[in-house]
């Protein structure tokens, strides 16, 4: 299988504005209130997408693209807060994995675990393995983990951390994105840059400060990535 068709997600308007630019012979469709923009990159069909910010957002979002395009792989990035676990701000965090930090279904499940469905998530093999994500001392492959609040303090790091040791960033939205394509079926990755730290000293100004660094760069390296998903 080849990615011929890949569909982009991002939460926020200005994760867009840094996306669009790599998309040639661009249009832009609106279905059940999305606005869907379409165009190609490096000879491959890309369909980019804001959900919103949240989990619900995102699944509703999810859902609608793949039954409106029925891409070939879906990816998930944005921003991200780091942890202090090695993944500084402007950092690429590559998750092989995704879980929810604020999701417990009761007995019979493990903390981080929807019912019905795997603990973790992960992206698939053949995205988090080409050179352009291997090469490169500013990307690191871990676990993202994603809740339904913007973690600000040291306190709700402390939590997540003491269940989820290994997290490299968090965020809002990929598990309920990874979710989504498990049921469907559909190839799933996961790409992050990370924004803040959050627990730190003035991470709200970190966070603020970011958007103004204007971190085109990183949203380019899917310029790379996506030449050489091509080339499989």
């Amino acid at each position: 299988m080849t990615f011929k068709k890949i569909a982009i997600i991002v939460a926020m308007e200005k994760e867009l504005n840094l996306l669009l630019p790599m998309l040639s012979d661009r249009k832009c469709v609106e279905i059940d209130g999305y606005a869907f923009h379409t165009g190609v990159s490096n000879n491959t069909e890309i369909i980019a997408m804001k959900s919103g910010i949240g989990k619900v957002n995102a699944a509703l979002a999810t859902i609608t693209l793949i039954d409106s395009f029925q891409p070939d792989l879906v990816i998930s990035t944005g921003v991200a807060g780091g942890t202090g676990a090695g993944a500084g701000i402007l950092d690429i965090v590559v998750a092989d994995r995704v879980a929810f930090h604020d999701v417990w279904c009761g007995p019979g499940t493990e903390w981080g675990q929807a019912a019905g469905f795997p603990k973790f998530f992960t992206s698939d093999s053949r995205v988090t393995t080409i050179p352009a994500l291997t090469e490169s001392n500013c990307v690191h492959h871990g676990l993202i983990c994603s809740g339904d609040f913007f973690v600000s303090s040291p306190d709700e790091v402390k939590v997540i951390k003491e269940r989820f040791p290994d997290v490299l960033a968090v965020e809002m939205e990929s598990g309920a994105i990874a979710q989504v394509c498990y049921r469907k079926g559909v190839p799933y990755f996961c790409l992050r840059v990370v924004s803040d730290t959050p627990g730190a000293d003035e991470n709200i100004s970190q966070y603020n400060d970011f958007w103004e660094q204007a971190p085109q760069h990183t949203f380019e390296m899917l310029r790379s990535i996506i030449a050489e998903l091509n080339a499989i």
